[in-house]
């Protein structure tokens, strides 16, 4: 069995109507290149997996693997991640906003001596708050992460397999893979891209969660935050100090009262506000610790198809689904 030059691992929620679009292309696109394309289903509430399971019939260069429960993507590439085989590993989304076109391109310019390529996109064909709240997140990566300015953390990236063993290592239950990759090399670059039309459906982040796993990401790798509220913590109780003493000079040399209990309630609001903030703050990495020490897994991997029967050289990359339910019949009868 050879190895596959490429392994693609892409995790799927919720994109019955995608996966055989998605297929057809990275089948074309991919022509004369040995790969392994590993479709991680995060427990989605349609036909996906049913989905996938029909495809490895199809290409025996798919493996399917589904989730127990939904995990998050960073999770789910995470559970694809564990079970690569390729010298070099792309991670995309399953909507075909990344096009399987550009893979080849990601390929050549990661084997110029690079550890990871990440796609570069000019303009995203995406609503106007998630560009908002990518520009954010790019700028409180440079902040926390230390990521170097211009880089975009795009989510379609391919890297060598060296990486993508390292990224696995880490075993924390909140795992944010380019915050990994950035703890890993500094080796990387970008290539501009084209970013494409949605094929199908919707997107699967709201505002509200698209902020809960902003803020599992920063919390995550870094100790800023606590340092900032620290900082915020000592100016609060520094103003305190200096406007106290400023007025009890101005009681005893000029006689003069501070009136006010409107401004004096809101300032208790606004620092007992600012004391509950920095509470939550703690107790959100005090519950990371937690989760970790008691060992909180990232994923549960529930079954897997595709691995039993697995082509990895282009001359039989997509063996008949004939031959392909004998081999499966052979090994678990059973079923």
């Amino acid at each position: 069995m050879n190895r596959p030059e490429l392994s693609i691992v892409i995790p799927v929620y919720n994109s019955e109507k995608c996966l055989d679009e998605l297929n057809a292309q990275v089948a074309d696109a991919l022509k004369g290149i040995a790969y392994e394309m590993i479709l991680v289903n995060d427990k989605s509430k349609d036909g996906s997996w049913q989905k996938i399971i029909s495809l490895t019939q199809i290409n025996a260069s798919i493996k399917g693997i589904n989730l127990k429960k939904n995990a998050g993507q960073d999770n789910a590439i995470m559970a694809g991640l564990s079970q690569v085989s390729g010298e070099f590993v792309v991670i995309m989304d399953d909507d075909l906003q990344h096009s399987p076109y550009d893979i080849t391109k990601l390929l050549e310019k990661c084997k110029e001596g690079f550890d990871v390529c990440y796609a570069f996109f000019g303009e995203k064909k995406q609503s106007p708050w998630k560009n908002v709240g990518s520009q954010l997140n790019d700028l409180i990566a440079e902040i926390f992460l230390k990521k170097p300015r211009g880089l975009y953390l795009s989510p379609f990236k391919i890297m060598r397999e060296s990486v993508a063993r390292k990224i696995v290592d880490y075993k924390g239950p909140f795992p944010y893979v380019d915050g990994i990759i950035l703890s890993i090399t500094s080796n990387f670059t970008q290539l501009e891209l084209v970013h494409q039309k949605r094929f199908g459906g919707k997107s699967n982040y709201n505002f509200v969660r698209s902020v809960s796993v902003f803020l599992k990401h920063v919390t995550g790798f870094s100790l800023y935050p606590l340092r900032i509220v620290t900082l915020i913590g000592i100016a609060a109780a520094s103003l305190s100090f200096f406007l106290g003493g400023y007025f009890i000079i101005d009681y005893l040399t000029n006689e003069n009262q501070v009136e006010g209990w409107i401004t004096l309630v809101l300032l208790l609001a606004f620092f007992n506000g600012l004391i509950l903030m920095c509470l939550g703050l703690i107790g959100e990495y005090i519950g990371r610790i937690y989760l970790t020490v008691t060992a909180k897994p990232q994923y549960v991997i529930d079954k897997k198809v595709g691995y039993e029967f697995i082509s990895l050289n282009k001359d039989t990359a997509n063996e008949s689904p004939k031959k392909f339910n004998q081999t499966q019949e052979r090994l678990h009868p059973q079923e």
